[in-house]
């Protein structure tokens, strides 16, 4: 079966992530860089539910001390070249292909005759596999579990914990188009200033010792959390709890909330208080409920935090949370995750390098989780956000 070509060649997008990704390293705010960094100039096409390449998955080779990959853009629906740089997992395609086709009966892998990778809850990944052009086995990336058929939703219903869903086609016909000339704007833009730098292949370039990095004049705003005000004498105080169902996202994510307030409960404890069943039978949380949020937050802590919830998050709101020292639980369509940081660049004279990224820690995969350094604000869609405060008496 023949499936389109990405709409944004690899390179044509490549080369601008590697230039912002490398201005973010200069600023202090990217990975290291070694002399011998790259992105693969092989990277893996992930593919959207409605089977347009969505981005390109690239792991980031040379002398890295922590394995990662970067998501560039390979659809306008994502408004950014770079889409996300993630650590603590090697992306390993050939083995991961192996693992899934391990949960797949024998009888239905002999029929296969192709294989993709798909997004089908962005960000989250599985492996799907087809006979004759149609879909005989989807497999969810590091759990081994299928992923259910596609489930009935009301009209204004987001998708739930371990929906398959489309990212192209729930984006409304407005935003898509809006995000599409923000991309190409922003191709362009990159792109000129990836020639004034010398950014020619997919390396990652210390740009800060070229002569013109002056001329960027670049200012950086970031901060991670702290268990006091003080960065300079501590490392970022937020540790990562995977969930420990495919289906409990919330409850890793107000776990690690609840964690680095120091109210250490188990994750079965906190599933139980939000109405997610249990280890052997688990469920998502209904969006009707998602205040149950707030109020699993605030009961346990005795009220020593005050939780909100907000239904239009922005990056501002993210800053000040995080400014204040606070983590919040995040929700996109179908998944949580907390959020630790924010870093913030702004250049008066190259647009192009703006950029405003969140240091996500996903829960997702089960058990283990992912960090996320940087992911881009303008490329995902923000649902709910939820905030703990400590309440002063």
């Amino acid at each position: 079966m023949s499936r389109p070509d990405a709409a944004i060649d690899y390179r044509r997008a490549a080369i601008p992530a590697v230039t912002q990704l490398s201005i973010l390293a200069a600023l202090g705010a990217g990975p290291r860089l070694s002399a011998e960094s790259r992105l693969s100039q092989e990277p893996t096409p992930i593919y959207d539910l409605n089977e347009e390449v969505l981005f390109w998955r690239a792991p980031i080779e040379g002398d890295q001390s922590t394995p990662g990959y970067v998501d560039v853009a390979a659809h306008p629906a994502l408004a950014a070249p770079l889409v996300a740089v993630s650590h603590g997992i090697a992306w390993t395609p050939e083995r991961f292909i192996e693992e899934a086709r391990a949960s797949v009966p024998a009888d239905v892998v002999d029929k296969v005759d192709e294989v993709f990778f798909v997004a089908y809850s962005f960000p989250k990944v599985a492996v799907q596999f087809l006979s004759e052009g149609a879909e005989v086995a989807m497999i969810e990336l590091f759990t081994g579990q299928p992923v259910p058929p596609p489930a009935d939703r009301e009209p204004d219903e987001p998708p739930r914990d371990f929906d398959r869903w489309s990212f192209i086609d729930e984006l409304p016909t407005r935003t898509r188009r809006a995000r599409t000339a923000r991309l190409d704007e922003r191709l362009d833009s990159l792109t000129e200033l990836s020639r004034l730098f010398e950014v020619d292949d997919t390396r990652l370039v210390r740009i800060e010792e070229a002569k013109l990095f002056d001329l960027l004049r670049p200012r950086t705003d970031n901060w991670d959390l702290h268990f006091s005000g003080r960065a300079t004498d501590h490392a970022t105080c937020f540790e990562l709890r995977g969930q420990e169902t495919n289906v409990w996202c919330v409850a890793g994510s107000v776990q690690m909330v609840l964690d680095f307030y120091r109210y250490t409960y188990p994750q079965t404890r906190i599933a139980a208080d939000l109405g997610l069943g249990t280890l052997a039978n688990p469920n998502g949380l209904p969006y009707t409920q998602d205040a149950l949020v707030t109020t699993v937050l605030q009961n346990l802590s005795n009220n020593a935090l005050t939780s909100t919830m907000n239904t239009s998050p922005t990056f501002a709101q993210y800053r000040s949370e995080i400014r204040a020292n606070r983590p919040l639980v995040s929700f996109i369509p179908g998944h949580s995750r907390a959020v630790a940081g924010y870093t913030r660049t702004t250049s008066p004279l190259f647009p192009a390098a703006n950029f405003q990224g969140l240091l996500v820690f996903d829960p997702w995969p089960p058990n283990a989780g992912v960090i996320t350094r940087w992911e881009n604000f303008d490329t995902s869609v923000y649902r709910r956000t939820f905030t703990a405060a400590v309440t002063l008496v």
